[in-house]
């Protein structure tokens, strides 16, 4: 039998290769997050310059859906064809996928639709990525591996948070299973992406947690206190359920609107003019947008939330219907950034419900549903610790890990595939055997049963 050491020779190659793979990679796609990253801001500045930009939403929405219809190919797919492609290579992905959605994001936001940028960040990377699989010839296990370093990359450097990227290429496959055959390739694409993005003067937001504590229990110092434990696990049940209301109302509105608008065209003016009416009925600009910093003092926002009065009671559940409403009509963004603008202020709202501090639980709403949302509860406690620093980890993994089994086998990326049910399936493990938008078919929910009636 050969020594275990006998491999390294080989392994060593290995790496060596998938350096210099990844080098392009990361290069081109921190460069163009870079650029997407300043094309987002011009856009939210000059809307926010020219509130008069929300009234031209539906007409953006038209060229959107004319870009896709046109030019896409099969561009539409989105985050879920990047998915489909790692597990079942075929399909394909077009190059035309990465500066189409970065265009129309750019778009959407400069109009004033409430989307984020995660999910332009990933197709970028997938794209790109997938073009040079073709350049290189890769075959396809290899091209596999750099597809999910694709991700990693475009995820690392809109983020700033390379270690997050790394792991969320790899969790976001399959629920209740990582695979760490792509951990190099992804590790390495995450990190050199966010050096490139960095090196152009992107910007990433900084947040901070003051909260301190020291606990002290029959007179001796613990590093965990119970009580906060216990309010945590019922602040982050609410964090799941919000993860999963997203998830479902966004595949419901959806449904919805083919049913009985069935026009692209009409569905996307349609949602236009409901996004302009909610801000009229709320009165501000609020709850459009990225929402990471208000437009007017006093506004509510991400970084508002994690301070006392900085969100209403009623804050997140804006934010998550504008930004299902705004996906579901055929705008382009991510849902990553609302996500956390619906966690720091359920977070807020908790806080004042349950009597704990503002800034600790807006930073686990602000992780726990994306983690309910995506299903990526470990990539989400990685990411408390590089973007809050590693004081309050403990409580990261438990608000993140109770979100992610109270948001049920749903979420927003329809080719996740269900690997490990969770630990709570009362249907048990046998039913559970395909991707989530084949489940949500065979598995109505509340919602899911709404959009049917629609359709009748």
């Amino acid at each position: 039998m050969a020594h275990p050491l006998s491999a390294n020779p080989k392994t060593f190659v290995q790496i060596l290769r998938w350096t210099l793979l990844i080098i392009p990679v990361a290069v081109i796609v921190g460069s163009l997050n870079a650029f997407f990253l300043w094309s987002l801001s011009f856009a939210t500045e000059t809307r926010i310059d020219n509130p008069w930009l929300l009234y031209l939403l539906p007409l953006a929405g038209i060229v959107i859906v004319y870009c896709y219809r046109n030019l896409g190919k099969n561009s539409e797919g989105g985050n879920n064809l990047i998915m489909d492609e790692i597990h079942e290579p075929g399909a394909g992905i077009p190059t035309r996928m990465g500066p189409l959605v970065l265009i129309t994001t750019v778009i959407t936001h400069l109009f004033g639709g409430s989307a984020g940028r995660e999910g332009t960040a990933v197709q970028i990377g997938g794209a790109t990525t997938h073009w040079l699989a073709r350049c290189f010839k890769l075959n396809e296990a290899d091209t596999r591996l750099i597809l999910i370093a694709g991700v990693a990359a475009g995820f690392g450097a809109v983020f700033g948070t390379p270690l997050t990227g790394a792991i969320f290429a790899l969790e976001v496959l399959a629920i209740g299973r990582l695979r760490y055959d792509a951990i190099i390739p992804a590790l390495f694409a995450a990190i050199l992406a966010d050096v490139v993005c960095s090196a152009w003067g992107a910007h990433h937001t900084h947040y901070r947690i003051d909260f301190l504590e020291t606990i002290t229990l029959f007179e001796h110092a613990v590093k965990v206190d119970i009580l906060m434990v216990a309010k945590i696990v019922l602040a982050a049940i609410a964090f799941g359920l919000a993860g999963y209301l997203f998830g479902e109302l966004t595949h419901a509105f959806k449904d919805i609107f083919k049913a009985t608008l069935k026009n692209p065209y009409l569905i996307v003016v349609v949602g236009g003019l409901i996004v302009i009416g909610a801000v009229h009925l709320i009165g501000n600009y609020d709850y459009i947008g990225l929402g990471v910093y208000s437009s007017r003092e006093g506004g509510v926002s991400i970084l508002s939330a994690f301070h006392e009065g900085g969100a209403e009671w009623y804050s997140w559940l804006l934010k998550l219907l504008l930004t299902a409403i705004t996906l579901a009509a055929g705008y382009k963004g991510g849902e990553v950034t609302p996500l956390f603008f619906v966690g720091a202020t359920l977070g807020n709202t908790m806080a004042w419900i349950l009597g704990a501090p503002v800034d600790l639980f807006a930073a686990l709403g602000f992780l726990a549903v994306f983690a309910a949302a995506t299903n990526t509860p470990l990539a989400c406690t990685i990411m408390g610790v590089e973007l809050f620093g590693a004081d309050h980890m403990l409580y990261f993994a438990i608000a993140c890990y109770t979100a992610y089994y109270f948001s049920g086998h749903t979420g927003i990326y329809s080719s996740q595939r269900v690997a490990v049910p969770k630990l709570f399936d009362l249907d048990g493990a046998p039913t559970i055997t395909h991707k989530l938008g084949e489940l949500r078919e065979t598995h109505s929910s509340l919602l899911k049963n709404l959009a049917k009636k629609f359709s009748k």
